[in-house]
């Protein structure tokens, strides 16, 4: 991890990525079925939710029930304004989650649908936290992503994916030992311009965040993808956290669209 002082810049997902905009009140799924309707909730009782952003965290949320699935391609989705989270498919209230993420739009995997509801992963503390979402019409926005990132942290290598076929692999820089970096299925959640520290033009934060750090430069702690500003990282583990990239990663990963999944082996 890096300390940042940062300035937001709000993009949309804009490569190898199709948005269906759903003017009916439901996700088309396989298991859709009888609607079940979200528990009512109050104004006052909304305040008192957590937001579902980095610097949140959400007691009582699910875990991604696809975790083990790995980098994968899939469906991303977009609430065009702040919606509540649920616990399950008209359960308990855990959370509101914005439109935007660090000054860009949030964009999240979809990990399982059941008739007019959604369960999305959260960029939340605990790690691989999930929540269900009512999609109601016009409320939300729908895309397919064609791309997915597998981070092996062994062998200190990062390879993005689009529809299955590799597009490029790199030697990377990972967490040392005392600040590792989280294995799991993150995803990215922003773009942001780094206006304070010159070694990356962009850096990329994800959903994940460090298990051994409860904040870092006055952040929660959040693990990023950036560059660096030499090749001292290559191969090795001397980051706070964060995963070090070469330019040229990085110039491929800024294409990449929002909510690409990045799965940390």
């Amino acid at each position: 991890m890096a300390q940042m002082r940062i300035k937001p810049i709000r993009l949309l997902p804009a490569v190898g990525i199709t948005i269906i905009v759903l003017l009916s009140g439901a996700c088309s799924s396989a298991d859709s079925g009888e609607s079940v309707a979200p528990a009512a909730v109050g104004q006052e009782e909304m305040i008192k939710l957590p937001e579902a952003d980095t610097f949140g965290t959400v007691s009582g949320a699910p875990t991604d029930p696809r975790v083990d699935v790995g980098a994968v391609a899939g469906k991303v989705f977009h609430p065009k304004r702040e919606m509540i989270v649920y616990a399950g498919v008209g359960g308990t209230p855990i959370a509101r989650l914005p439109a935007l993420q660090m000054g860009s739009p949030t964009w999240t995997p979809v990990v399982a649908e059941q008739g007019d509801w959604v369960e999305v992963l959260l960029p939340t503390r605990p790690n691989s936290a999930a929540g269900w979402v009512h999609a109601e019409a016009g409320s939300f926005e729908t895309a397919r992503n064609e791309f997915a990132i597998k981070v092996d942290r062994a062998r200190f290598t990062l390879e993005i994916t689009e529809n299955g076929k590799s597009i490029g692999k790199w030697t990377i820089g990972t967490g040392k030992p005392e600040h590792p970096t989280p294995a799991g299925r993150a995803y990215i959640i922003a773009s942001i311009a780094e206006t304070k520290n010159t070694y990356s033009p962009i850096v990329l934060p994800l959903s994940y965040h460090s298990d051994s750090l409860e904040t870092f430069g006055g952040g929660p702690g959040t693990v990023g993808l950036h560059t660096w500003p030499n090749d001292s990282f290559v191969g090795k583990a001397s980051s706070d956290g964060c995963i070090r990239v070469p330019r040229d990663a990085l110039d491929q990963l800024v294409k990449v669209p929002l909510g690409t999944i990045v799965d940390i082996t």
